[in-house]
């Protein structure tokens, strides 16, 4: 079921033909056009995915749930995997893993990409091999880290840590995520093997921040030295940005420059996940451009408080009609300065919820939008106990729920 409303409204009362049918509009007219757009900001990428952190605000949405082919964007994905092996005990920062022949010819020096160096039956720490893959987005680094954990060499053991990357996207609810090896080097000229859209590599960038705070800072490494070459910081945007501490860039072929950044400044954290630029140059400057917008042209509102009734839910069978739903925490949206649009709510869940009901209980979500376009979805919960009512409140409920359908 959903039932709109404005913002400032903070019941819902009755229930439109609409509602009650249950009918929720296609996705694409959710879209709409995107803030930014309507904010006159536009931009050269085929892609972008631009979220406020704090209040989860969609500030710049473009193609975002189509999946892009990340390349060296996958060592996003790599990195999680060999974070959360490191969380559980799995391994340590001291564990060494040998370079076999395969890690050395395909990602290493004689494969001309990218890499840290690393030597030929040398012998290299886990530590220095995620800084090697975070600073110098290095392919080898990604490789000896995939045989090693695998305990398999050579492509059978890119094939299998990209196994244990579809487990964890999975388990991270990225739905669009595909991956075929650690490194994001195409299988082949015709498929790059990996795909995984810009929503979902704002939510990945987010996530590594969040759940592993002593690894992010590796991605704001200014350099990293191997085997005495010393390597900048491939991520251009640390130096052209103020604040910019993350993450990393890729280039497939036919598709162009991606990449996936991160700025925090002024106590706001904004992450933007960016492809289908022409040159290096013009996605340092599409980036910066629109990361310079997101922090400067938008204001904070509160929409609720923590706890405070958002909406009412019809209950079937209960001793009462209703019962309120509210959020977790406070709902706080980031609005254009200079917008127009129309800020309104959307209360979207299973109608109707059938009594007994238990304070707590997660029934739906509220969707906030600017105009046509959605700006966040917060989980709601109900705020009370309903027990189940009596033979006449039930049997009540079965003819209200009767006339509704026929309607």
């Amino acid at each position: 079921m959903t039932d709109d409303f404005p913002v400032s409204r903070r019941r819902l009362l009755g229930l439109s033909r609409f509602a009650a049918l249950g009918l929720v509009p296609p996705a694409a007219l959710m879209a709409g056009l995107s803030p930014a757009r309507a904010a006159g900001i536009e931009t050269k990428a085929k892609a972008v995915h631009m979220v406020d952190a704090e209040t989860g605000t969609v500030l710049f949405s473009l193609n975002a749930d189509q999946p892009l082919p990340p390349a060296s964007l996958t060592k996003l994905m790599t990195a999680e995997v060999v974070f959360d092996a490191l969380k559980r005990g799995e391994i340590s920062e001291t564990t060494a893993y040998r370079v076999s022949e395969h890690a050395w010819r395909t990602g290493g020096a004689p494969a001309g990409t990218a890499t840290m160096f690393a030597a030929l039956k040398s012998e290299v720490p886990v530590l220095d091999l995620l800084k090697g893959m975070t600073v110098d987005l290095a392919n080898d680094a990604c490789l000896i880290l995939a045989e090693g954990m695998t305990g398999t060499g050579g492509p059978a053991g890119e094939a299998a840590f990209a196994a244990k990357m579809m487990a964890r996207a999975g388990t991270l609810g990225l739905k669009s995520a595909a991956f075929a090896n650690p490194t994001g080097l195409p299988t082949n000229p015709q498929d790059p093997g990996n795909r995984i859209s810009p929503r979902d590599l704002v939510s990945l960038a987010a996530h590594l921040q969040t759940t592993y705070p002593d690894r992010y800072p590796f991605y704001a490494l200014a350099d990293f030295e191997w085997n005495k070459i010393r390597q900048r910081n491939k991520n251009a945007l640390i130096s052209a940005v103020p604040g910019v501490d993350g993450l990393a860039m890729g280039f497939a072929e036919g598709y162009g420059f991606s990449a996936v950044v991160s700025v925090a400044r002024d106590g706001r954290r904004v992450n933007l996940a960016i492809g289908g630029l022409a040159s290096e140059k013009e996605r340092v400057e599409e980036a910066k451009r629109l990361l310079e917008w997101s922090l400067s042209a938008f204001a904070k509102r509160l929409l609720f408080k923590a706890g405070e009734t958002v909406a009412e839910a019809s209950v079937y069978g209960g001793a009462t009609g209703t019962v309120p739903l509210v959020t977790d925490g406070p709902v706080e949206v980031l609005v254009p300065h200079e917008t127009t649009e129309r800020l309104s709510g959307r209360v979207v869940y299973r109608w109707p919820l059938s009594a007994p009901v238990k304070a707590g209980q997660p029934v739906g979500d509220l969707k906030v939008f600017l105009g046509d376009t959605e700006l966040r979805s917060v989980p709601l919960k109900t705020s009370a106990d309903i027990a189940s009512g009596t033979l006449t409140d039930r049997s009540f409920d079965a003819l209200k729920e009767l006339v509704l359908f026929w309607l």
